[in-house]
């Protein structure tokens, strides 16, 4: 399983949005300059948040992004099904209809092409389980994690970055 870089994208600049008040927003140019990521790339990241329902686009000269709701009601999870879209990790292909055995039901009258997949079955319980952890963490969760492994300095300079910019 592999995720795109755009959730990266997203989770790290999420979190630049969820100390911001209200009232405030912080542009695209601003997020993707403190990054070091491309403008464009980013803006086909916010495009789908902003579907999604998890940011807000404020129009305008002072306009930019801010959060739609609170972090602690946006999980990963949310986060990685508005940029990668809603589909299986796992593509069951259902080969054992190839199987030998099925080709002809006289062979095997107790065998049907319809059968449920073990392997299948198996690989959806997984997801799902990886689903249920991705929809505890939220960025409120992350946002703390962050204060703790993180120093203050660091944490306050991000803000003060941020800030400057939208002022200016």
């Amino acid at each position: 399983m592999k995720y795109s870089v755009m959730v990266e994208y997203a989770l790290h600049s999420l979190v630049y949005l969820i100390d911001i008040p209200s009232d405030e927003t912080i542009g695209i140019k601003d997020l993707a300059e403190f990054q070091g990521l491309s403008e464009t790339y980013l803006s086909k990241v916010f495009s789908k948040l902003s579907k999604a329902g998890i940011v807000i686009s404020v129009p305008g000269v002072n306009g930019g992004y801010k959060l739609a709701k609170e972090a602690s009601n946006i999980s990963f999870w949310d986060v990685i099904r508005a940029v990668e879209g809603i589909k299986p990790i796992f593509q069951c292909k259902n080969i054992l209809k190839n199987n030998v055995m099925y080709q002809d039901d006289e062979k095997c009258q107790s065998c049907t092409t319809n059968s449920t997949c073990t392997i299948n079955m198996v690989m959806l319980e997984a997801e799902n389980q990886m689903r249920v952890f991705l929809q505890k963490k939220t960025l409120d969760w992350l946002n703390q994690e962050l204060d703790s492994v993180l120093s203050e300095k660091m944490r306050e300079d991000s803000r003060k970055y941020f800030i400057k910019r939208g002022t200016s």
